[in-house]
């Protein structure tokens, strides 16, 4: 069993990162409630679409990814046509992407060195070891969506790296994603799906 699947440890971690925090009682539950499942995933998989900013240029990609719960992402671009099937493996702990086929070049989005396609890596971080900043109910067309904002807890909104999600507050879904360097949005993430995939209890665990 991982470590991080400890319900004691794990409680506490979510009480930590939560204090402080606005929002009401049901958005902070359903907040812990993802959290937890972001901790304890398997897998995740979907589509996206991914927009990124470079204030003279601005990108658009389709996107269908899958992922483990420890940092390995597989993205497979779909669109544009010039760039359709070109693939991206994001390793465990490194942020440099590989690419099979054709080197898809874009330049950094910040003095940090920021990619597009470091977008998802960065949102399943977020949730499962960020520091929550803010959290609260926002609409989106006629769907009540939970907003959350991740930031290094000594900075005040608008200062360096912020992730910001949108989460369906019926379904739980995934359905937005942010980066956001000084204030400004460099990379948007509009999913058109997103699974997470929970362990699969060993034989003789059930009750």
């Amino acid at each position: 069993m991982k470590p991080w699947t400890c319900i004691p440890m794990t409680a506490l971690l979510l009480a930590a990162l939560l204090c402080g925090c606005g929002g009401e009682s049901g958005d902070n539950q359903q907040t812990l409630a993802l959290r937890e499942a972001f901790l304890s995933m398997e897998s995740c998989s979907g589509s996206m679409g991914v927009t990124a900013d470079y204030g003279e240029r601005v990108y658009e990609y389709t996107v269908e990814f899958s992922g483990d719960g420890n940092g390995g992402m597989n993205l497979v671009l779909t669109a544009p046509e010039e760039v359709a099937g070109i693939t991206a493996h994001i390793a465990q702990g490194q942020t440099a992407l590989e690419f099979d086929g054709v080197a898809l070049e874009t330049g950094p989005l910040n003095q940090d060195g920021l990619s597009p396609l470091d977008a998802l890596p960065a949102f399943v971080a977020a949730m499962q070891t960020g520091y929550l900043a803010e959290s609260g109910s926002e609409p989106m067309g006629e769907t009540e969506m939970l907003r959350l904002v991740f930031r290094e807890p000594d900075r005040s909104p608008g200062q360096g790296l912020e992730t910001v999600l949108w989460f369906d507050k019926e379904g739980n879904s995934l359905r937005k994603g942010e980066l956001r360097s000084d204030g400004y949005t460099v990379v948007r993430c509009d999913f058109t799906s997103f699974a997470l995939i929970q362990p699969t209890l060993e034989k003789g665990t059930e009750e």
